[in-house]
């Protein structure tokens, strides 16, 4: 006999039909697991319910069910496809605009969704930042998405969301006030809203336009016709097709979350449509298309050499430094969730390894010291002979401890979800390893504060877009765990990686010129430098305004310079895509489930080779 339902399945089975009713569809699945909430096709996925759902966590949970029933009950997929932008900027702010529209329409006359949509949408803002955030730091996705909220529902948004959107509500009027109001009065049918929603795109000075509808105004991001990505239009409505089709995760922010779930269409984060590998069959079209565009100016002077336009915005950021305490505390319970599963086999092979690592260590011992360890094996000297003094014993100096390793993890887009998980588990059990066995290990991540440039690229817009600008996003480079931190200290700091929102574009060059400057900083005699990718690096700004492969070659550059005249040992492993291309030594692996076993066996291998013979291979090479 069944025992009596506990309060977390009651929560659970209330939130189930409360979802069917609101998506008007009796048939949706609802499950819960910890990679919700998404949808796919008929399937609701929603994350596991707090332990009281009288709480302000059971009131968000509710809200996260509320808005991605109302959205399948709301939204036509075909006619966002036709209207969506394709600009990756506007298209951020068009998708939190439409998302604002089906949710307050569906809300309307039911008071009880509407607590619950606010309580979804404060939570979602706290955890991103954003409702502390000075007012040039608030996303423009999440204001115009709160001002289009308050003119349909011609309210005041409440409390904290309230004075978020006081902060720039002046500015958003005086640029596109009739537009706001346009558009509220269109709210009911979508097809008039998504037109509307274009017209305030351009009086917001965004990229406006679609594949069925190509916009004429300016295109900030390119100069000249033929340096456009010819395909994007129709590669851009297959994903949107895909998107319809597939799931559409709601628990990030709406303007981040889009652009995250648009690079998840291939390893590398490029179209999916896209046939082969960037840099195989047709390498040009993978970093811009621009084939009629030569490698020198009309001056003679190169323009492939490798610049940032502007590096006053990049940023080099400890993890703690990036999320609140509380939300990393709630991030690292999440990836501890996942070491249930995964952890045992991760450790099995950590296990291997470091048995694999203490037998090279040999131990060697300093005898008759006068301070040090007591020597008890001689102790019976003291017996036999008191005046004999105590004799004492020291270890000698390892050379095998002398030793840094940098694990440096692609924090891109595309490595989004299980990847990225994976990545995370793997790096967090090693370090454990090794730091048993007294070698040093750095944690770091790279990625860029922005998707399809930043602040620099809007410096490079308003110096009037000079040619061959170099590098047109702002880096964000990311401290996991440093080498001399104890892993006990910095465990939290790898929770990070599971943040909605953080995984943006990859600008491989410069990270792998960042990790290696770090080791040569180092003091030990032997330092290994591991690089984890899943794509060639990419950056849609970048690419689209500079030369042919222009972040390629520079990744060639800096990987030639480490493998040919540094003492830094450089490896790397690529998940779904050849590395080898790159890296001299490198690892291909199929499936991230591969990476625990990759990682390990690669290191074991390089701590079981002589350190010297790599240095006499570069000095051959040289």
């Amino acid at each position: 006999m069944a025992g009596p339902e506990t309060p977390q399945e009651t929560f659970k089975r209330a939130l189930a039909h409360a979802a069917r009713a609101l998506a008007e569809h009796p048939e949706l699945e609802v499950h819960f697991a910890s990679d919700g909430p998404k949808l796919v096709g008929n399937v609701l996925t929603l994350p596991h319910p707090p332990r009281d759902p009288s709480s302000n966590e059971g009131a968000s949970a509710r809200g996260q069910a509320d808005r991605l029933a109302l959205k399948l009950a709301n939204h036509d997929p075909t006619i966002d496809a036709k209207a969506r932008p394709l600009d990756r900027t506007a298209a951020e702010v068009f998708d939190a605009i439409e998302q604002a529209r089906v949710e307050t329409i569906g809300a309307r006359k039911l008071a009880g969704v509407r607590a619950n949509l606010r309580a979804a949408l404060t939570s979602r803002l706290e955890r991103t930042g954003a409702l502390r955030a000075e007012a040039d730091r608030i996303p423009l996705s999440e204001a115009a998405a709160l001002l289009v909220r308050e003119r349909i529902m011609q309210a005041r948004a409440p409390d904290a969301l309230g004075a978020m959107l006081d902060k720039v509500r002046d500015d958003l009027e005086a640029r596109a006030g009739d537009q706001f109001d346009a558009l509220a009065a269109a709210a009911d049918d979508q097809k008039l809203f998504s037109s509307r929603l274009n017209d305030l795109l351009r009086a917001l000075d965004l990229e406006a336009g679609s594949a069925d509808t190509p916009d004429n105004s300016e295109d900030e991001g390119e100069d000249e016709p033929d340096e456009a990505q010819q395909d994007t239009p129709e590669e851009d409505e297959e994903e949107e097709d895909g998107e319809a089709e597939g799931g559409q995760s709601l628990e990030g922010s709406a303007d981040e979350q889009t652009a995250e779930e648009e690079r998840q269409t291939r390893p590398d984060g490029r179209p999916a449509d896209a046939e082969g590998e960037p840099g195989d069959e047709d390498p040009e079209l993978s970093e811009g298309a621009q084939p009629n565009r030569n490698e020198s100016q009309d001056d003679g002077r190169k323009v492939d050499f490798y610049h940032a336009f502007t590096t006053a915005f990049d940023e080099v950021v400890d993890a703690a430094d990036l999320c609140d305490p509380m939300e990393l505390d709630r991030l690292r319970a999440m990836l501890d969730q996942q070491l249930t599963s995964l952890g045992s086999v991760v450790s099995r092979l950590a296990n291997k390894l470091q048995r694999r690592l203490m037998a090279q260590q040999n131990r060697s011992w300093m005898f008759d010291l006068e301070e040090g360890m007591l020597d008890t094996a001689r102790l019976t000297r003291v017996i036999t002979d008191p005046s004999s003094p105590l004799s004492f014993k020291m270890e000698s100096e390892s050379a095998f401890r002398d030793t840094v390793v940098t694990l440096l993890l692609d924090n891109s887009g595309s490595m989004r979800g299980r990847p990225i998980m994976v990545a995370a588990v793997c790096a967090d059990i090693l370090a454990r390893t090794l730091e048993r066995c007294g070698v040093k290990v750095e944690i770091l991540g790279f990625t860029t504060r922005a998707w399809k440039g930043g602040q620099s690229r809007e410096a490079w817009i308003n110096a009037g877009k000079p040619a061959n600008p170099g590098r047109l996003n702002d880096l964000r480079h990311i401290i996991y765990k440093a080498g001399d931190a104890p892993w006990r200290r910095a465990k939290k700091n790898l929770g990070l990686m599971m943040r909605e929102g953080l995984l943006k574009e990859n600008i491989d060059g410069e990270a792998l010129q960042w990790a290696h400057n770090r080791l040569l900083a180092r003091s030990e005699q032997r330092r290994i430098l591991m690089v984890i990718s899943d794509g060639s690096p990419v950056d849609d700004s970048t690419q689209s305004a500079n030369a042919a492969l222009y972040l390629d070659k520079h990744l060639r550059q800096v990987i030639a310079e480490i493998e040919n005249t540094s003492s830094v040992e450089l490896l790397a492993i690529g998940i779904g895509h050849d590395v080898t291309r790159w890296y001299s030594r490198a690892l291909t692996i199929s499936d991230v489930e591969q990476l625990a076993g990759a990682m390990t066996e690669k290191l074991a291998e390089l701590f079981d080779a002589n350190p010297a013979s790599a240095q006499t291979r570069r000095r051959k090479a040289a």
